[in-house]
């Protein structure tokens, strides 16, 4: 009988030692780690790498070959005295203004109105979203078409009797800005509508039916209660418009390549005429180094601004 008892007490499994876990736990841990590795090393060879050379060329008077002189701040003095330069920063800042606060406006209004009992709203949800699924460079190219002299906009103005409208809309530099602005704002308004739109759907329905017996009307609903609740999407919305705005470039380069003269030339254009058709990439890498800070600086700026807007609201 004590045979017995000692087989059935050998058969009863033993605990697996603290050591062999914890080993087995530390394995499984490090197991997702490795399957970011190869994220993180394509990542570093294309985008950081470049990244943190073209911030060191920025001080060098590169040129492309082996040597690359350490000049200091020079590449930024020129900077600061180049009018092209000058002008392409003031053209690159207006853009981001006016795209920031003409397309978000207009994005909120088509989201306003599709986001109501409208018949066939899919459909023009639809229609406002197609143009983001088009390449920058075809847009360019389309909306380039339909400025041309006695193209499709000149013949749409005659025959509604305002020939007296037709304007050289991209060869007047007062009005080519405005010209590629109004594309820009063509292509890129469905993305603003759509990430209202989301925000829209996101807010209960008892909140705006608690305002209605409160005696709140349309106007008044929309400041109390859809204003504040849509802080968040005017955040993402503003940002990425300030971002891709700043960084404008395939649709200016298509129509009118920066000009005439330097009406139309921004900050990503000049940097590539200086750094892959001039051949000066320490003095290209410096103007991409000065868009990088704007662009960071102001989008930093735009976040805090409408986050406290948020918080306070």
């Amino acid at each position: 009988m004590s045979i017995a008892l000692a087989e059935r007490g050998s058969a009863v499994p033993q605990a697996p030692s603290p050591v062999s876990r914890g080993g087995r736990g530390r394995r499984s841990r490090l197991v997702p780690q490795w399957f970011l590795l190869p994220a993180l090393v394509f990542y570093s060879v294309v985008v950081l790498y470049p990244s943190l050379a073209g911030g060191w060329y920025a001080f060098t008077d590169w040129t492309g070959g082996s040597g690359a002189n350490w000049i200091g701040l020079d590449n930024f003095r020129e900077l600061l005295g180049d009018r092209a330069a000058v002008a392409s920063l003031r053209n690159t800042l207006l853009i981001a203004v006016t795209l920031t606060v003409v397309q978000s406006g207009l994005g909120l209004l088509l989201a306003l109105a599709l986001n109501s009992a409208i018949r066939g709203r899919n459909l023009l949800r639809t229609l406002f979203f197609a143009p983001m699924m088009m390449p920058p460079v075809i847009v360019g190219l389309l909306w380039q078409y339909i400025y041309t002299p006695n193209g499709p906009l000149d013949t749409a103005l005659s025959a509604l009797g305002a020939g007296g409208l037709i304007q050289s809309w991209l060869g007047n530099s007062q009005l080519a800005l405005w010209s590629i602005i109004a594309s820009v704002i063509w292509h890129h308004v469905g993305m603003s509508m759509v990430i209202f739109l989301a925000g829209l759907q996101g807010i209960p329905e008892e909140l705006y039916e608690s305002a209605a017996l409160d005696g709140a009307g349309a106007l008044r609903r929309f400041w109390s209660v859809t204003r504040p609740l849509l802080g968040q999407a005017t955040t993402i919305a503003t940002a990425l418009t300030m971002t891709s705005s700043l960084k404008l470039f395939d649709q200016v380069f298509v129509m009118t390549g920066g000009g005439p003269g330097v009406s139309t030339q921004t900050l990503s254009l000049i940097m590539y005429r200086e750094a892959f058709v001039y051949g000066e990439y320490g003095y290209g890498s410096a103007i991409a180094l000065v868009l990088t800070m704007i662009v960071a600086f102001i989008v930093f700026l735009q976040m805090s601004i409408t986050q406290r807007g948020e918080t306070e609201a």
